[in-house]
């Protein structure tokens, strides 16, 4: 079965029970995505010629006007033979190459009481060029992947860090948890994802070197809102850190999103990092606290809200489970946040 782009005329092959965005993937063909899970809604492209499935139910991203206007969601989707597609393709002159590279784990840190850190070492001849908020998928057995965002900044990617949360049963986590994994051997593919760093448009630095220097200042500029919830930290710490310690001079106002004050596993990074940027403010917010928490309480993006009567000034940022980013989306552009400067990420 092949899949043919209306817009470039390009076509790539497709196999039985493959989605189209893997298909397109492995095909080389750039489009843009996030989640992977039809949770976000970034692989949009209209159907216009063809049939597909959606062997898992309906995905989430989709609304049901979207499905009657002929939208498919392309991580999800499985044809049921020769279809065409009109979607743009990603041409950034930033783009980086997908590469797949053996690592090992170098090091591997528990973080509160669901979550691993781990940091992964390449061979010696290989890096990975990326660009802050992007992930890689970690590839197992039996052709199965797991995705994980990167939560180093391009600068500091000597070692390539994820942040793993506990999953029981999974395929993957149950064997980091078990025992120590210090030296395990993994396949990685990567970079992927179109949820990334915007920086200014004028006067900017690069963002695409893997090993780049700290560059000059950028100048005074519009000010960033950062909403992670849970491990959808790691992109958001990705980004911070590239814009702290390349020497932005732009205010950051970061809100961090758990459920009790142990699945703050970032807490003590957080802090560490805003005692040398002073352009940082940081909320930590617990929807379940415990009567002695003395924070912020509730949802985190109702705690932004009621900080900002308007958020029309900001760049957003928000990666986190379904149910936050769907109350980003609808609540942030409401009070005044402009939707072509709302990035966000979406995971199970």
């Amino acid at each position: 079965m092949r899949v043919s782009l209306a817009r470039s005329g390009r076509s790539f092959p497709v196999e039985a029970g493959e989605s189209l965005l893997d298909a397109a993937i492995a095909a080389g063909v750039r489009l843009a995505h996030g989640c992977r899970r039809g949770n976000c809604g970034a692989c949009r492209a209209r159907l216009t010629r063809g049939e597909i499935d959606y062997p898992d139910g309906p995905p989430l991203g989709l609304e049901p006007q979207d499905a009657a206007d002929g939208l498919i969601l392309m991580c999800r989707a499985r044809p049921r033979g020769d279809l065409e597609l009109d979607v743009d393709e990603l041409r950034h002159p930033d783009e980086v190459a997908v590469k797949r590279l053996p690592c090992r784990i170098e090091r591997a840190e528990r973080l509160g009481r669901e979550v691993i850190v781990l940091s992964l070492r390449l061979p010696p001849v290989e890096d990975l060029a990326f660009l802050p908020g992007q992930y890689l998928d970690v590839l197992l057995p039996q052709g199965r992947r797991r995705s994980f965002s990167i939560a180093c900044p391009p600068h500091d990617a000597r070692s390539i860090e994820l942040h793993v949360r506990y999953v029981a049963g999974g395929a993957f986590t149950e064997s980091l948890f078990a025992t120590d994994p210090t030296g395990r051997l993994l396949t990685i593919e990567g970079p992927l994802g179109s949820f990334r760093y915007h920086p200014p448009a004028v006067g900017a630095p690069s963002d695409t070197a893997p090993r780049e220097a700290v560059a000059a200042p950028e100048a005074p500029t519009t000010p960033l809102l950062l909403v992670a919830g849970g491990t959808g930290y790691a992109p958001i710490q990705a980004i911070l850190r590239h814009v702290v310690e390349r020497g932005a001079r732009r205010a950051v106002h970061l809100y961090f999103g758990a459920r009790t004050a142990a699945d703050l596993y970032a807490d003590a990074r957080i802090r560490e990092i805003a005692r040398r940027a002073p352009l940082l403010s940081y909320v930590p917010v617990l929807s379940e606290p415990a009567a002695d928490w003395g924070g912020r309480r509730g949802l985190v993006h109702d705690a932004v809200l009621a900080d900002y009567e308007s958020l029309a000034a900001f760049d957003g940022y928000a990666c986190g489970p379904p149910a936050m980013i769907e109350a980003v989306c609808r609540t942030f552009p409401a009070r005044g946040l402009d939707p072509a400067r709302l990035y966000v990420d979406s995971f199970e």
